[in-house]
């Protein structure tokens, strides 16, 4: 979450009145580098019930991913600088140690990684790695009993003949298979919090749907909260309840999915949409991009970070180049750090954004 001048911006209550399973505060993840300090993410903060889905979107280099890292407690290395908190369950994973961490990860927090085929180890069949998985917080399960907890979640999740499948190698899967296999192995402790990374990339539309469809399906069955991680704006419109879109390691947006569809208040939010394709209409021009390129976090612009790519930057009287904007509740629930004057940004999103979405 951006900064609001001293203090963060308190995230507002989750949807739908059910207490947050996943509280994140003013969390800041930077890397050391020989280049200098990396800025990954600077002050997110956002809270998630159990039963809801977070979309957490923006392009390449926003600082999605290494959000959803820090949650999971994968960036304890000595270049990682991680402050904030990151409750789960009322519990600090950012003040705990890293064997605390590591006990709740994968029983009561799991992760579909981006890519499969290189988080699944190659030299071990599908059904060992699960096994592994269910063993390591089911130490009094026998092999035969984790066997064929393996088994029963590879049918869950729609592998064909899965006690035959399961001693097959990732390789034997198709991208797919594989992406089934990994939702397998996130769940088959029954995890109350489930992150996905970018779960549908490299995959064609139909399979797309299918795995998109799973999460959905599993989510009601076990009940848990859920982070998709995507730059697919058509992914989250499908799964989540609320979006939270970052850039340059802030969030710049936060609202339920509805309203940032049909009332978004950022300009680079303006910009995701009009972006993507629509199917449900006819193609009256062209798409049109954002301009420009992301910024290095190394070098992060001063003020809004957003201001060499915006096209109103030049309305905000100079603000946008010398003043971080403070992420500020525009309607209930829906939150949005810009300099442009709220009547403005109505009338642009009006007369100019809306007729082209």
């Amino acid at each position: 979450m951006t900064e609001l001048q001293k203090t963060p911006a308190r995230a507002a209550a989750p949807a739908g009145g059910g207490e947050p399973y996943l509280s994140v505060r003013d969390l800041r993840i930077h890397f050391d580098t020989d280049d200098g300090l990396v800025r990954s993410v600077d002050g997110v903060s956002f809270d998630l019930a159990k039963g809801r889905t977070l979309g957490i979107v923006g392009e390449s280099g926003s600082g999605k991913s290494v959000t959803s890292l820090g949650i999971m407690g994968l960036h304890r290395s000595k270049r990682a600088r991680i402050t904030g908190e990151i409750r789960l369950d009322g519990e600090d994973l950012v003040a705990a140690g890293p064997d605390r961490v590591r006990e709740l990860r994968g029983r009561e927090m799991a992760m579909i990684f981006q890519d499969p085929l290189t988080a699944m180890h190659p030299y071990y069949t599908v059904g060992q790695q699960i096994v592994e998985a269910y063993r390591v917080h089911h130490p009094q399960a026998t092999k035969k009993q984790a066997r064929a907890r393996a088994v029963e979640m590879l049918d869950r999740v729609g592998i064909p003949q899965p006690d035959r499948r399961v001693d097959d190698y990732p390789h034997q899967f198709s991208g797919g298979m594989r992406q089934r296999a990994m939702i397998a192995m996130a769940l088959v402790n029954d995890p109350s919090l489930l992150i996905a990374d970018e779960p549908t990339t490299a995959l064609d539309v139909t399979v797309q749907a299918q795995i998109l469809d799973l999460i959905r399906d599993l989510q009601e069955e076990f009940g848990s909260a859920v982070i998709i991680i995507t730059h697919d704006l058509g992914v989250v419109a499908e799964l989540a309840d609320d979006i939270l879109v970052m850039y340059g390691g802030k969030c710049v947006e936060r609202g339920p999915a509805e309203t940032l569809f049909d009332s978004p208040e950022h300009p680079y939010t303006w910009g995701l949409l009009g972006s993507m394709p629509r199917l449900d209409r006819e193609l009256q021009e062209r798409l049109v991009p954002v301009k420009g390129t992301p910024p290095s976090l190394i070098n992060v612009p001063s003020g809004c970070a957003f201001h060499p790519r915006c096209p109103y930057a030049a309305l905000t009287g100079g603000r946008s180049t010398e003043e971080t904007p403070g992420l500020t509740e525009v309607a209930p629930g829906h939150h949005a750090a810009c300099h442009l004057a709220l009547s403005e940004r109505h009338r642009i999103f009006t007369e100019e954004i809306a007729p082209r979405l």
